[in-house]
């Protein structure tokens, strides 16, 4: 299963399965469903990602795992922020924001204390990491 697509169909498939819960690397993980419109394709792209709740809000990061450049759902959400997600069983409509200074650096911390692996996603690039805020419309 070297096929990225491949990868996120099967996370995507036990998040269903399992109300939002996945096993393998990413069990005790909180991960959500983005639903993105595709910035060149126009056709709508689904992305476990990870998150966290800052209040009434979901954060994810656009980490890529420290990759030089961000991920593809990150331009469809510059390109086209009203979103759709699943978090458990719930899905909802919301509008995404990019956290500017300091609150992508507050953030991004948050995420670093429930997901310490996201330290190291940073450390792995020059590029800063953008953080995305969620909203509930």
């Amino acid at each position: 299963m070297n096929n990225p697509n491949d990868w996120n169909q099967n996370i995507i498939n036990e998040f269903r399965a399992n109300a939002g819960k996945v096993g393998g690397p990413f069990e005790g993980k909180t991960l959500l469903l983005l639903h993105t419109i595709g910035a060149k394709s126009g056709q709508e792209r689904i992305n476990p990602v990870a998150c966290i709740k800052d209040g009434d809000h979901f954060v994810i990061i656009a980490s890529k795992g420290g990759a030089p450049t961000n991920p593809d759902w990150y331009y469809n959400i510059l390109a086209k922020p009203d979103v759709t997600v699943e978090f458990g069983t719930d899905i909802f409509k919301a509008h995404a924001e990019v956290a500017s200074e300091p609150e992508r650096s507050r953030l991004y911390a948050k995420m670093v204390e429930h997901m310490p692996g996201f330290a190291d996603y940073q450390k792995k690039t020059t590029r800063v990491i953008p953080v995305i805020v969620l909203s509930r419309r």
